[in-house]
């Protein structure tokens, strides 16, 4: 995107992601119109500082991309409920950052003129800056129609990430290795942990922290090459 298409962007979403989104495009000049209220305003502030806090409507109506970063029960009845109200205006873009979702879950916005757009930056966000510098250089996957896809890949650039383009279809097999990834690393950590403890080894985390890296590292490598770790080893 160039300077002369600066967005005022709207977040739906005070958790860790939707905050580190906004911070993230206003830095590449876009305008932060508003964000909803979350239960944790001074994280948000020190994300996102000076942005009004407005409700969902009145979110959606100031802004010209939408970035709804919300669970992701919550983000079917979410687009209806706003689509029910009349909330969503045509040529306005609609973005989740859903892992799993598609552009279905946009239908009810995209009918009424909206421009659906998925984008989920592969990073586990803890909402604060530190996000900020893991979305350099991290991949996102962008799923859009065919006409917009540019837009979901610039706006992908302009978080930091480089992006992959990922299939409507393909959404659930994505979220599906997204959450495996994320769930049996943080399961495996924390059993290994608790182990530690119990044999009296000193800060757990720290003594398996270049354990658990190095092995990453390997396991990655060797997905890269399409192998197991270990057959890498052989």
């Amino acid at each position: 995107m160039t300077a002369s298409s600066r967005l005022g962007v709207g977040i739906v979403g005070a958790g860790r992601v939707g905050p580190v989104i906004g911070a993230a495009l206003a830095g590449v000049g876009h305008a932060i119109t508003g964000i909803t209220a979350g239960s944790d305003r001074e994280r948000v502030d020190a994300v996102l500082p000076g942005v009004p806090v407005l409700d969902t409507d009145e979110v959606v109506r100031r802004s010209e991309l939408v970035v709804l970063a919300v669970p992701h029960d919550d983000l079917e009845p979410l687009v209806a409920g706003l689509a029910e109200l009349g909330a969503w205006q045509v040529g306005q873009l609609v973005l989740h950052t859903d892992p799993v979702h598609g552009l279905a879950v946009l239908a009810p916005a995209a009918a009424r003129g909206a421009i659906p757009l998925a984008l989920h930056p592969a990073i586990t966000f803890t909402g604060s800056t530190l996000d900020l510098r893991a979305l350099t250089g991290a991949y996102a996957a962008v799923t859009a129609p065919a006409p917009v896809l540019p837009i979901a890949q610039a706006l992908a650039v302009e978080l930091g990430c480089e992006p992959v383009v990922v299939a409507d279809a393909d959404r659930p097999a994505y979220g599906e290795a997204i959450a495996t990834a994320t769930q049996f690393a943080d399961s495996i950590v924390q059993q290994s942990g608790a182990l530690l403890d119990q044999a009296g080894v000193p800060a757990p985390g720290r003594f398996l922290s270049t354990l658990v890296h190095s092995t990453v590292e390997r396991a990655l490598t060797a997905a890269g090459r399409g192998v197991t770790a270990d057959e890498e080893l052989r």
